[in-house]
């Protein structure tokens, strides 16, 4: 593999938004849709959120091989603005006074219930999504350098264990300790992430054909040899 062109930080590429949008997309809904659910398979019981919010990581992995990590600093940035405004608008919309009907008497406590996070578990997401997701980048960024650029799968998973175990231990401590049971509360954590990373390897295959797809329709593919790896800056 060869260093990018030195213009590399001003090119334009094709589907860097659409990977963005992409990215935050799944990230609000599993967000705002996934914890409203508790599923069971196999008799093992899951927050419904788990099915999708690795994807999320997924696309991490995807965009710091193909792209490099500062841009993906710059996603992970957008993805953390868009849940704290999605966060600010569901709980303007929920103490909206309802107008007076069956239908709205009816509706506002189910969007309460589904809706109405506590700001406590909402603080604890954010800190854990922010995180987890900055770590998973450099992690796989690093990899990257360190095995050049050989065994993808590698660092995809590695880097999902580091980004989601971190994930785990800030989010559920944070969210439900003194709720739960010490036990319950362990459980439930290595459940959450063991389910996350498996589906990390289990997608590895798509990842693959993502990444080199990417790579040839972009002509990139960065290594962050002299990267600054500060998550407060915007720069490329």
């Amino acid at each position: 593999m060869t260093a990018p062109p030195s213009d590399e930080p001003t090119r334009q590429f094709k589907y860097l938004d659409f990977i963005t949008a992409a990215f935050v997309t799944v990230l609000l809904c599993s967000n705002l849709i996934g914890p409203a659910k508790t599923g069971v398979i196999g008799g093992v019981t899951f927050g419904a959120g788990v099915l999708f919010f690795p994807i999320s990581y997924i696309f991490g992995d995807i965009l710091t091989e193909v792209y490099g990590y500062a841009r993906s600093r710059r996603v992970i940035w957008a993805g953390f603005g868009a849940l704290i405004f999605a966060t600010f608008m569901t709980q303007v919309v929920l103490r909206l006074p309802p107008e007076q009907s069956d239908f709205n008497t009816q509706l506002q406590p189910a969007l309460e219930l589904v809706f109405g996070g506590t700001w406590r578990i909402v603080g604890a997401s954010l800190l854990a999504f922010w995180l987890g997701e900055f770590m998973n980048s450099y992690v796989m960024a690093r990899m990257k350098v360190a095995m050049e650029g050989r065994r993808l799968w590698a660092r995809t998973i590695g880097s999902t264990v580091v980004g989601q175990g971190v994930d785990s231990l800030v989010f559920y401590p944070l969210a439900f300790a003194g709720i739960w049971s010490g036990a319950s509360l362990i459980k439930v954590m290595l459940w959450q992430f063991a389910l996350k990373v498996l589906w990390e390897a289990v997608n590895t295959p798509l990842t693959y054909a993502a990444v080199r797809a990417l790579k040839r329709a972009e002509g990139v593919d960065h290594y962050d040899r002299d990267t600054d790896f500060t998550p407060f800056s915007m720069a490329n």
